[in-house]
């Protein structure tokens, strides 16, 4: 039996409970046959000092959406999901508004995954470029 699109995304968000997922206010808002979007307010909670955006919150954004885009698409109740190498190039900084993460397949293999991972703001302006590894480990 296939969930509706409305059941995969209760079902993330329920995930999410007590995590930093829900302290940094990332929701799953869409998900197709090959992507899943994630969304994060950015507000003085996710700024670095000055002001802006940090880069970790975004980097924790993009693992959050590609960790749970393989969980999804992988069959994930056999297997744990982890991600095992992260590269980002945060390209324009973002003082306020929303940002959306999609995570899109690059390689499906059955133990690693390699996600492109594009973080946009309202405007489609690209914030930041990630590329996201994670391995499917057999639950223990």
């Amino acid at each position: 039996m296939e969930l509706s699109k409305e059941e995969i995304l209760k079902r993330l968000a329920q995930s999410c409970k007590n995590t930093l997922m829900e302290t940094l206010d990332i929701k799953y808002i869409d998900v197709g046959s090959d992507y899943l979007v994630a969304s994060m307010p950015v507000t003085p909670k996710v700024h670095q000092p000055d002001g802006v955006l940090h880069g970790g919150a975004s980097v924790a954004l993009a693992e959050s959406v590609g960790s749970a885009a393989s969980f999804m698409f992988l069959s994930g109740q056999e297997t744990s999901i982890r991600g095992i190498e992260i590269s980002a190039n945060h390209l324009k900084s973002k003082k306020e508004g929303m940002v959306y993460a999609k995570a899109t397949f690059i390689h499906k293999g059955r133990t690693t995954q390699l996600w492109n991972i594009d973080i946009i703001d309202e405007d489609e302006q690209l914030i930041s470029k990630v590329k996201l590894t994670t391995i499917a480990l057999p639950k223990r």
